[in-house]
């Protein structure tokens, strides 16, 4: 390759150069430049042809046509606040609890805080702007800060070791003295991360590669499933049984794959359900776990929901089950399991600091050694969302200072959810022309619309699906930002929305229940 440096000009011609006026310096110049570099004709740049076609292909619903449109109205709200039917962007397309005003947990931040500035430790920090944080915090992040060393520094590549022993704990205590060990456990940037570790490992971007997936789903693995170049299958839940799963027809999905050349390589499970908001009960959960032992597939249990759960619910952790059949079959030795968990759910709604793990049981060593040299390709999960998964792991005990505070803030919140669901599941039930199943978990509601014939030809003159037609008006007319169901998946012919009833108050529940009913006067 051709070097270009500039010329030394002797000292005896400096003088000359010097006494030139300064146009002509910079005509020289700008000619000297030219007679180096030639006219050309400026190469066109990249055009779709050029990228790659898996990233086309790939969609996102929850960041797509509708909540695009939603921040095209908030910047025009902040310039023209009267322009606008509404006052205010209310994002309900999205699981963000901290965007919708909730109040970040005080034990998490207090710890955190000194992660980030450790001088507030220091007794002779400045009187005038210190904190008087309780002792457990002190102390905790006194610990973290001697384990972890500095969150501007690279951790190990797996993870910390102190936050994957309090993860392991944590495990080993929700599931009833199952033990979890924390060389299983990968600390990951956030759950959809992990994700995207195990399709890297598990997928060889070949179409015959199969992927099950729960529809309606999380268009997360959708669209890692179209960057991996993978063929997903999708397994319809029973919206009449509160979005249960059908372990028959699952099976006649694999066996029909296989009959294609399609392998079924991974089985997806979101449990509590995103979008649906159903827990699957054990037997459900052995169903899966027989046919993933049967046919040698992967199961990915999507758990980051788990302490999400209503009344008269209880989570069961795919491991827990695992572990159980283990013991009194062999047949169930070989499964390999993938669960997954983060930060950004539970009460926490931690979702901008990116904590998350995810815990590998029952894959050969030769495997992990592969996920082993992912993560070291990424050098680190982020260290503040590895350190806030400690906490959320390892909370306050009865007894410390932090305690009765914590237990006030979190179980606020979770009061709040339940209230929350039950205010807009409510209002659904009394409005004509739509169907809802009651959330028993997550933060979700994915209610059916019956169009009528007016409404469907009215989209398609849009040239748009009828659950996107009715969102865009929802936007539009009120400023309520949900997601078509289309971008998770339905049955054919079926139209719903995703919505999470996490907004503040139920203003905005009146509003829509207004909206769905004078919509659909004006097409009766």
């Amino acid at each position: 390759m051709n070097s270009y440096r500039f010329k030394i000009i002797p000292l005896n011609k400096f003088q000359s150069i010097k006494n030139l006026n300064h146009n002509n310096s910079i005509q020289n110049f700008n000619n000297i430049i030219n007679k180096r570099f030639n006219h050309f004709n400026a190469a066109p740049k990249l055009s779709l042809d050029d990228v790659n076609p898996r990233v086309i292909k790939a969609e996102y619903a929850v960041r797509g046509l509708i909540p695009n449109k939603a921040e095209e109205l908030r910047k025009k709200l902040l310039r023209h606040p009267n322009e606008l039917p509404f006052k205010q962007i209310i994002n309900a397309n999205i699981g963000n609890p901290q965007q919708l005003k909730q109040k970040p947990i005080t034990f998490y931040r207090s710890v955190l805080s000194i992660l980030q500035n450790p001088s507030l430790l220091n007794d002779n920090h400045d009187s005038s702007s210190s904190i008087n944080y309780p002792q457990d915090v002190k102390d905790r992040a006194s610990k973290l800060l001697k384990e972890i060393g500095s969150v501007g520094a690279y951790s190990q590549s797996q993870g910390s070791l102190i936050v994957r022993e309090s993860i392991a704990k944590f495990i080993t205590n929700r599931d009833d003295g199952a033990l979890a060990h924390p060389n299983d456990i990968y600390l990951t940037t956030g759950a959809s991360d992990a994700v995207k570790l195990v399709f890297e490992v598990i997928l060889n971007g070949e179409r015959d590669n199969g992927v099950l997936i729960p529809i309606p789903q999380y268009p997360l693995y959708t669209a890692a499933i179209a960057l991996k170049n993978s063929t997903p299958i999708p397994y319809y839940l029973n919206e009449s049984d509160n979005w249960s799963t059908d372990p028959q027809k699952i099976e006649e999905l694999v066996l029909s794959s296989l009959k294609f050349g399609i392998k079924p390589k991974i089985l997806v499970v979101i449990n509590p359900g995103n979008p649906t908001g159903s827990v699957l009960n054990q037997d459900n959960i052995k169903d899966i776990l027989q046919i993933a032992a049967k046919y040698g597939i992967v199961i990915i249990a999507d758990e980051v929901y788990q302490n999400n759960v209503f009344e008269g619910k209880k989570f069961h952790s795919f491991k827990k089950i695992l572990l159980e059949l283990q013991q009194n079959r062999d047949e169930f030795d070989n499964v390999q399991l993938v669960s997954l968990h983060s930060s950004s759910k539970g009460v926490s709604g931690e979702c901008g600091q990116r904590g998350g793990y995810m815990e590998l049981i029952g894959f050969n060593h030769e495997i992990l050694k592969l996920f082993d040299k992912l993560v070291s390709i990424s050098l680190c999960p982020v260290v503040t969302g590895q350190a806030l998964m400690e906490l959320i792991t390892n909370p306050p005990q009865k007894g410390d200072p932090s305690y009765e505070l914590f237990q006030f803030e979190t179980n606020s919140i979770h009061e709040s959810y339940k209230s929350k669901a039950d205010a807009l599941y409510n209002a659904f039930k009394q409005l004509d022309n739509i169907e809802v199943q009651k959330p028993q978990g997550a933060m979700y509601l994915f209610p059916k619309i019956l169009f009528n014939e007016r409404i469907l030809n009215a989209s398609k003159e849009l040239n748009l699906q009828p659950d996107e037609f009715y969102c865009l008006k929802l936007l539009e007319q009120t400023g309520i930002c949900v997601v078509p169901g289309s971008g998770f998946g339905q049955v054919e012919g079926t139209f719903h929305v995703r919505t999470t009833f996490l907004p503040p108050g139920n203003e905005w529940i009146h509003e829509w229940a207004k909206f769905h009913q004078n919509f659909f006067k004006k097409f009766s």
